[in-house]
């Protein structure tokens, strides 16, 4: 590309909601599954997760108003995260299905055991669990801002997290070490 060759780009539309989307997607996420236990657990593929803050330790999710998981959560006092390996994608998209059967016949398909301190569905296999007490809400447009404090967390250090951006479902290249061949 020449100094004076300006890459091609996209002028997005904000009423636009697939094209808001793809600029939303550029950035890539990691891919979690948000829990509920109690009477009727539920789950749901989030990538809207992120850390908040080290001390207290936080972190958010964000939900719509639309979602059933939206209620089960504004009803719950504690939520469960679960951060997929990169070989769950089948899992992924499980909990994405709004086919998939409500209560704890959901959980069938999947291996999980309840939190210890949430009692909320951890996904077997997955990177690292969360337990959190629900903290605070916020508004955020056609969405809920969940603030959770974490209570429990256990992580496994060799697994590789699961990745999406730009619509699919990504894992890191390997790394490339300068004189190395992979």
């Amino acid at each position: 590309m020449s100094p004076t060759t300006v890459p091609s780009m996209e002028l997005v539309d904000l009423e636009d909601r697939k094209q808001l989307r793809g600029v939303f997607g550029a950035f890539p996420t990691g891919v979690t599954v948000v829990t509920v236990g109690g009477d009727s657990p539920r789950g749901m593929t989030a990538s809207s997760f992120t850390s908040v803050s080290l001390a207290p330790p936080l972190v958010l999710v964000c939900v719509g108003k639309d979602a059933v998981m939206h209620g089960n959560l504004d009803r719950s006092q504690t939520f469960s995260v679960s951060v997929l390996d990169v070989g769950q994608e089948a899992v992924a998209r499980h909990f994405a299905d709004h086919s998939r059967p409500v209560g704890a016949g959901q959980f069938d398909a999947v291996g999980w055991q309840p939190g210890r301190k949430s009692g909320a569905p951890l996904i077997a296999g997955a990177v690292a669990h969360l337990e959190c007490e629900k903290k605070v809400l916020y508004e955020g447009g056609d969405h809920t801002i969940f603030v959770g404090e974490v209570v429990s967390a256990v992580r496994w250090p060799f697994r590789e997290a699961l990745l999406f951006s730009g619509g699919r479902f990504r894992r890191f290249a390997p790394e490339h070490r300068e004189g190395h061949v992979a």
